[in-house]
């Protein structure tokens, strides 16, 4: 029987039971897999990190990112999650202000996390992706019936939905108000029909009607494709969402930020960061951050013969 410790943290918040729940095997050595995407079956959060050495002497730890059914190229709540755990338990020496670089399918991801007292405190991601932008979707009244909603909730024109991606692709959607946003759940059917084969098969839908003072945007995220019903923080889609949102800002030059509120009606509120560089009008660099806490530690036994079996 090997034993292999695990930590979980709950990242984008700074209070316990907040945000995005996130569980880190720190060593994952000797675990294929097969067994990766069991255990994040398992443990049934929205993403579980395993982390190995990394395969380049300059990068920091390479991670495997699982949801509970899938293997992720990038994701920005296990990214930034990881790091804090890793500060956490002494694995990464901290100064006030250090930088990581971790290994990730979609590349190297740069992140630079904050300490006080020789304790992490937040940390933030820069894309290693910057954004792509796919196919039309499908039209608003289709997105409406995907979400449940009304055609005129789902805005139009300069807020039309569009498909981005920084390494995971998502359908953004613009709606009306933070009452049509609270009413959106996903229709499988239409979803099925429509949007499982799709580009971005991943809804991100949003408001300008934040609730918290000092908040910019509402958001909830939806990925059926990726075994999660609803996801309480999802710094993938707010990587995508700067490009989504940078484009259709008119600034030329300099650094344009928002504040995400996201898991507010699954109760677990979570706050995320976000901002997009521009150059010349074209996005150069996108940076997504926020706070974490530890929640938990323990370990998992597996059997000799699962590890060894190919």
């Amino acid at each position: 029987m090997a034993k292999y410790r695990f930590y979980t943290a709950d990242v984008f918040t700074d209070v316990i039971f907040g945000g995005n729940q996130l569980a880190v095997f720190p060593d994952a050595r000797g675990i294929p897999d097969s067994l990766m995407q069991n255990i994040a079956r398992e443990f049934n959060l929205s993403e579980t990190a395993f982390v190995f050495p990394p395969a380049q002497p300059d990068r920091t730890k390479h991670l495997r990112i699982f949801t509970p059914g899938t293997e992720l190229p990038f994701a920005g709540h296990p990214t930034i999650g990881t790091a804090h755990v890793l500060a956490a338990i002494g694995e990464i020496l901290l100064e006030e202000e250090t930088t990581v670089i971790f290994e990730e399918e979609v590349g190297p991801v740069n992140v630079v996390i904050y300490a006080q007292n020789g304790q992490p405190v937040s940390a933030y991601l820069t894309a290693a992706q910057l954004p792509q932008f796919g196919p039309n979707p499908p039209e608003p009244s289709i997105i409406a019936a995907i979400l449940g909603l009304h055609e005129d909730d789902v805005l139009v024109g300069e807020w039309s939905s569009a498909a981005v991606s920084c390494g995971v692709p998502f359908l953004f959607v613009p709606v009306r108000d933070r009452n049509a946003l609270c009413q959106a759940s996903v229709n499988r059917e239409h979803w099925n029909s429509h949007l499982k084969s799709f580009w971005a098969p991943h809804l991100y839908v949003f408001c300008f009607d934040p609730e918290l003072q000092g908040s910019d945007l509402r958001a909830r995220m939806f990925a059926p494709a990726m075994g999660i019903e609803e996801d309480p923080a999802t710094g993938a889609a707010a990587s995508a969402l700067a490009g989504y949102l940078g484009d259709r800002y008119s600034s030329s030059h300099g650094v344009l930020r928002w504040i995400v509120e996201q898991g507010f009606e699954m109760n677990r509120p979570s706050m995320i960061n976000v901002q997009a560089q521009k150059v010349d009008g074209h996005i150069v660099a996108v940076q997504v951050g926020g706070q974490s806490v530890m929640v938990s530690e323990g370990v998992i036994e597996i059997p000799e013969r699962l590890l060894n079996k190919n």
